[in-house]
Formats: structure tokens, C-alpha cells, sequence
């Protein structure tokens, strides 16, 4: 019998080293086998569409959706159930990417800055270090995984269907959300939350609730990413076309009659040839822009929608001028403490979550940081050596600051990161500021500026956020679980310097001023949103203002982030509008 189970277990390890090698074979094996619709963008060919005639064609399409992200996939999935749809994504595939696909990897998806990178970094006029998606499947691709669903109150301000929001969020969470692994970090850290003060405890739930809770997760037990691409599985593989590689440059009007209209898109391949796609002659036919809160108010810009003084500036031809696009550009500022461990310190990111009543979020990761292979790396939020400096003032990108912070960098011993982060997070701030193009290029990023703390509640309730992680840092269930000296807040915040990482000049009072402490340590957790604001640049059903059959499905409008953490409700507003789109245009017929 031993050698029965022996041979059934070689088989299985036969079945299992098969499957990984199989996956490992290249990328377009996998992708093209399971998602038939998915091709590179080199192989379109305009040659049987045009912008003048577009009744019919093979490359005429009832939707065009530029961007392939959180919001794109489950839009384009939902829409191609009864329409011809074409997805944009200038990106490539997230399958086989063993930098995206797994959680032990997360870290090292930031560092790739290679052109090729699912990660583009851009950095801030604040000089803080940020970066956005350039993969299908967008965001879910590199963030940390947490998924949990917006409180009530953001739904009714949306001013959303709270019967379909509450149908929309299942049929994500069905086929990529999972109950994480519970870490001990991560354990600790829960516990302590409870002891300070952020009570009750709500058990594993995807609702916002006061209190702390255990939130869902992209990652499944075996530590892989499931991401929004993965969502493309539920269209219509007849009438869904999805290219990779696909760099739109711009929308393109119809300006001859009352108001402009959207007739189609300009994209460059991967080699660099340009191609037109083309919407199909019907009122209700549409260009959806789903490129996230840096591209979508980046391509209206480069499409002539826009500030008439800042296009003419740059020579682009004005379609509409709208002074509000790309304006009330938000990101939440996060800031961290560093708690060291002389225990092993499993790898986790966010799973517990305190949702205070102060507008302060309180949050866990552990075990990314330093490495052998990433110490020389960029890291993104966990590094300054990176290539677009041009946005930032003068005063805080000399060459001799950024050589220093490498330098120190790399004299950091590699145990020093052997530890957890406690993350202190701001709900919904107030400061706002804008994003500004530097050019006519649509792969270089435009400058952004988020003025982090420039109003003065979004400072004191960083002071707040801070008390309550020094606390739990020093909590009796921490200390247990690292095995180390409960130190004092001085101390904590003394580390929690050296370990944070942005371009802004440090000051000698970092420590001893909570409020200099939050200033000079604020980094990013990638929740930046707004540009693209209901009532400013589009209607309550996000139809662009001013043009015809234009309209924006993404983050761009959000005048908040939702929740402590908006992917839940990112991917869920594709499947929603999608189902809107769909019912409004045939009734019962949509089946949906």
C-alpha cells in the first residue's frame, strides 16, 4: 500500500511540476489558451475603419474602453454581454508574471523600473515616491491586496443604486476575493488595537464598520494575486477584443456639429506603429476612459479637454475648455512606524484594519524591506533612488541628498527591516491640489502635487494616528510577539525615521514634533484619486461634459477614497456602470 500512495503521490508532484512549467513557458501560451480575446496590439489592423466611415467594419466597435485596470476588466466583461467592445491596455498580461502573481514578490514589483515594469513610477511635487499601474488588470496588480467594500454613506453620496452596488460586489468577490491566511504580525497587532481603544471587534467581514476587523484579500492561501484580469473570463469572447501593448494617444471628436463628439481612438503597438480604432455610428456608442486618476485627466488633457491656456501652451488643438479638469487631485497620506523583531517575521500585508472615529485608519504589514537582492533596488515607497526628479523643487532633489540616502541606504544592516510596519492612514483628506502635463507625451508622467497636510485638520489628525500606533508599538501583545523592550515613543519614532522614505529634507525636531514627524516621514499607500470631478468634468452618470458619447468609469471622480482602502469599490463601479449602461440602453433585454 506505502508504494501505491508513493506512486500517487509522485503522480500528483508530476501533475504540480507540469502545471508550473507549463505556466512558466512563456506568457503568450497562457494567455492565449485561456483568454482567446487577448492579443498584442501590433496585430490590429486599421486599414478597413476610418474615422469618416464607421457604419461597419471588422475594427468599428459599439464601446472602446481605454485602460485595461481595476475598473476596465469588469467594465469591458459586463458591456461585451450584448456589445462589441474593444479594451485598451498599454501594458502587458499579469499571468506568469512571478513579480505580480506572487505576495512574496510584492515588494519587488515596485522595484522593477525597467520600461517593460507592471509599476511606473512618478514622484510628486511634495516629493513623495508614488507609482501607478502599467499592466491588465491595473492596481490589483501591485497593491497590497486588501479588499473591503465602502460604508453606506459613500454609496448615497455617489449617489449609486444600493440595490445593484450591493448585486455588483458578490460578483467580484465570487471570482478573485479571498479570506486571507491570518498572520501572526498581524494577530498582534488586532489585539492591541482592541486594548487601545478601537473596539468592537467585527471578526473577518468586507463592510467599513467602526472597530477592528479582519478584512478579504486578492491573495489566496497559497500566497498568489488574483487580479481584475482574471474578471475578463466572464465577457463574451465573440464580442470582446482586448489589446496589450496598446498605447492610446489620444480620443478623437468630431467637431463639426453643436458640441463635440467622440468618434474613436489614435493608439501606437509595441513596435511604435499607429493604428485608429473606431467607434460604430449609433447615438449611444461610447469611448470609456477607465485609465485611473493619473491617466484619465492626463489623456482629456492631450485630447484637448482641458485649461484653453495650459493646452495652448503645449500647442494642443482646444476640443473644450474646461478649467476644472485635472484639479482636486487627492492622495491619502500615510505614515508609518517601524517595529523591530528578534523573531522570524512571517511576510503579510494588510489584513487587520482599525477603523476609528477620529478619520484616522490604522493598518499592518510585515516582513518588506531590506533584502540581499533588493538592498541596491528602487523601491518605490521604500526608496529615493528614481529617475523622475524634474517635478520636484530644486531645494529637495540636489544629486548629493539622493546619493546620501542611497549611501545610507546601503549601510543599513539587512536585519533592520527583520520587523513590522504599523500604518497610520487619513480618511478623506481636505488638502487637494492638481496634476499638470509636462508634455505631450502619454508615456511620461505628469506632474502631480497633493499638498499632504496643507490643510491643518489633515495634520492633527496625523498627530492623533501616530499616538494611537506609538501605543500599540508599545503594547504588551507587541512586545510579546517581537521579543523586544517596550521602548519609548521617542525611540520608536527615531527608527521610524530612518526607515521611512520620501524626498522631503528631514528637520532636527522630527521626533520631539508629532506634527514635523508627520510632515517630513508621509508616503503613500497609492490612494490618490479626484481630477475628474462630478458636476466639474462629468455628470452624475459620468458622461464627460460638454462632448457627446465620451465617458469616465474610474477613481478620477471620486471627491473621496472609499473605505480604508477603494479597490473593492473600483472594480465593483465596472461591473456597476456596466450593468447601468446596459439596462438603460435595453431594458430586459440586457439579461443581465
Amino acid at each position: 500500500m506505502a508504494s501505491v500512495g508513493a506512486v500517487k503521490l509522485f503522480f500528483c508532484f508530476v501533475l504540480w511540476l507540469s502545471n508550473i512549467l507549463s505556466s512558466c513557458q512563456g506568457k503568450e501560451n497562457f494567455y492565449e489558451s485561456h483568454y482567446p480575446f487577448i492579443r498584442r496590439a501590433s496585430s490590429f489592423s486599421s486599414s478597413s475603419s476610418s474615422f469618416s466611415s464607421s457604419s461597419g467594419g471588422d475594427n468599428v466597435y459599439d464601446y472602446i474602453i481605454v485602460g485595461g485596470g481595476t475598473a476596465g476588466c469588469p467594465l469591458a466583461a459586463t458591456l461585451s454581454q450584448n456589445f462589441s467592445v474593444l479594451l485598451l491596455e498599454r501594458g502587458g498580461v499579469p499571468f506568469s508574471n512571478s513579480n505580480v502573481s506572487f505576495l512574496q514578490n510584492f515588494h519587488i514589483a515596485l522595484a522593477d523600473t525597467s520600461p517593460t515594469s507592471a509599476s511606473q513610477f512618478f514622484v510628486s511635487t511634495d516629493g513623495v515616491l508614488n507609482a501607478r499601474a502599467r499592466v491588465l488588470g491595473g492596481g490589483t496588480c501591485i497593491n497590497a491586496g486588501f479588499y473591503t467594500r465602502a460604508n453606506a454613506r459613500f454609496i448615497k453620496r455617489m449617489g449609486w443604486d444600493a440595490k445593484l452596488v450591493n448585486e455588483s460586489y458578490p460578483w467580484v468577490e465570487k471570482q478573485i476575493v479571498h479570506r486571507p491566511k491570518f498572520a501572526p504580525w498581524q494577530r498582534a497587532v488586532r489585539d492591541s488595537l482592541l486594548d487601545i481603544g478601537v473596539s468592537p471587534f467585527n471578526g473577518f467581514t468586507y463592510d467599513h464598520i467602526y472597530g477592528t476587523k479582519i478584512g478579504g484579500t486578492i491573495f489566496d492561501r497559497f500566497g498568489r494575486r488574483h487580479t481584475a484580469a482574471e474578471l475578463l473570463s466572464s465577457g463574451n469572447p465573440r464580442k470582446l477584443t482586448v489589446l496589450i501593448h496598446a498605447s492610446v494617444q489620444k480620443i478623437v471628436f468630431d467637431t463639426t456639429g453643436k458640441q463635440p463628439k467622440a468618434v474613436g481612438v489614435i493608439f501606437k503597438d509595441e513596435n511604435g506603429n499607429q493604428h485608429q480604432a473606431v467607434l460604430v455610428k449609433k447615438a449611444k456608442s461610447e469611448v470609456i476612459l477607465s485609465c485611473g486618476a493619473i491617466g484619465t485627466p492626463q489623456m482629456l488633457l492631450l485630447s484637448g479637454i482641458g485649461p484653453k491656456a495650459d493646452l495652448k501652451k503645449l500647442n494642443i488643438p482646444v476640443v473644450l475648455n474646461n478649467k476644472f479638469v485635472g484639479k482636486g487631485m487627492a492622495d491619502n497620506p500615510m505614515n508609518t512606524i517601524f517595529v523591530p523583531s528578534n523573531r522570524p517575521v512571517e511576510q503579510s500585508l494588510i489584513q487587520t484594519v482599525g477603523i476609528t472615529k477620529k478619520g484616522v485608519y490604522i493598518e499592518a504589514s510585515s516582513g518588506f524591506g531590506q533584502s540581499n537582492d533588493s538592498i541596491h533596488c528602487h523601491h518605490g515607497i521604500m526608496s529615493a533612488e528614481i529617475g523622475q526628479l524634474s517635478t520636484i523643487p530644486p531645494k529637495q532633489r540636489t544629486q548629493e541628498a539622493i546619493q546620501e540616502y542611497i549611501k545610507n541606504k546601503r549601510n543599513l544592516p539587512h536585519e533592520a527591516f527583520k520587523g513590522g510596519f504599523i500604518l497610520e492612514k487619513i480618511a478623506n483628506p481636505i488638502s487637494t491640489g492638481e496634476l499638470n502635463l509636462i508634455n505631450t507625451n502619454v508615456d511620461d508622467n505628469p506632474s502631480v502635487t497633493f499638498n499632504y497636510f496643507k490643510h491643518p485638520y489633515d495634520l492633527q489628525r496625523c498627530v492623533d494616528g501616530i499616538r494611537m500606533a506609538a501605543k500599540i508599538a508599545q503594547s504588551e501583545h507587541v512586545t510579546n510577539f517581537t521579543r523586544c523592550n517596550k521602548e519609548t515613543v521617542n525611540k520608536i519614532l527615531n527608527m521610524s525615521v530612518q526607515a521611512s522614505v520620501n524626498l522631503i529634507p528631514r528637520h532636527t525636531n522630527d521626533t520631539k514634533s508629532l506634527e514635523q514627524f508627520c510632515k517630513d516621514t508621509v508616503i503613500t499607500i497609492w490612494h490618490y484619486h479626484g481630477g475628474c470631478h462630478v458636476g466639474k468634468v462629468v455628470s452624475p452618470e459620468y458622461k464627460v461634459l460638454g462632448v457627446h458619447r465620451l465617458r469616465i468609469v474610474d477613481g478620477s471622480t471620486f471627491s473621496e477614497s472609499p473605505g480604508t482602502n477603494p479597490q473593492a469599490t473600483v472594480l465593483m463601479m465596472g461591473r456597476y456602470m456596466a450593468v447601468k449602461i446596459l439596462r438603460e440602453r435595453l431594458g430586459r433585454a440586457a439579461g443581465i
